[in-house]
């Protein structure tokens, strides 16, 4: 019998029922949203159960949502089930005022790297990784750039016209 989105989204609903929300299927992946304080035993589940075997993390990353008081940082994981070859997508929420997450790099090792960058670029704190540093950008940073925390550019700037660059405006 193949595991289907169905069968997960049932076994994760018995096993930690209201804590486990918004479940769609977006280009056929399961997606859904768990309470941040959860998100370790979760993949802990989908880890060791037999049936459902969630043993690779292939993305850690997040996105800003500014307008979403309370929860404007969403930490999203993307983790693979090799032997069924399925994929599924769990997101948890944030405030930006505490931006704390527990780590998965005791259970996945790949989590490392992925959350080193992740807190690089939007500042997530994962809560007892083991060397969560600067990778990408210099040490003196004190913003995250991937935030929505910045006005775009000034759309009368005549120095990036495309007229300039010789695309469009008269020859």
């Amino acid at each position: 019998m193949s595991l289907t989105n169905e069968r997960i989204q049932q076994r994760l609903t018995e096993k930690f029922g209201d804590v486990l929300t918004g479940f769609e299927e977006p280009f056929g992946m399961l997606t859904f949203t768990a309470q941040k304080d959860y998100n370790l035993k979760i993949m802990q589940f989908l880890f060791d159960d037999e049936e459902l075997r969630f043993r690779f993390l292939t993305d850690v990353t997040a996105v800003h949502y500014p307008e979403r008081k309370g929860e404007e940082l969403a930490v999203v994981y993307h983790l693979h089930n090799f032997v069924d070859n399925v994929r599924l997508r769990m997101k948890v929420y944030t405030p930006v005022a505490s931006p704390k997450v527990f780590t998965a790099t005791s259970l996945y090792q790949s989590a490392n790297w992925m959350e080193r960058e992740t807190y690089d670029f939007f500042g997530i704190d994962f809560v007892g990784h083991p060397n969560l540093i600067r990778i990408l950008n210099v040490d003196e940073m004190t913003y995250f750039p991937m935030r929505k925390e910045f006005p775009l550019e000034d759309p009368m700037r005549t120095d990036k016209d495309d007229e300039m660059f010789g695309r469009g405006g008269h020859f």
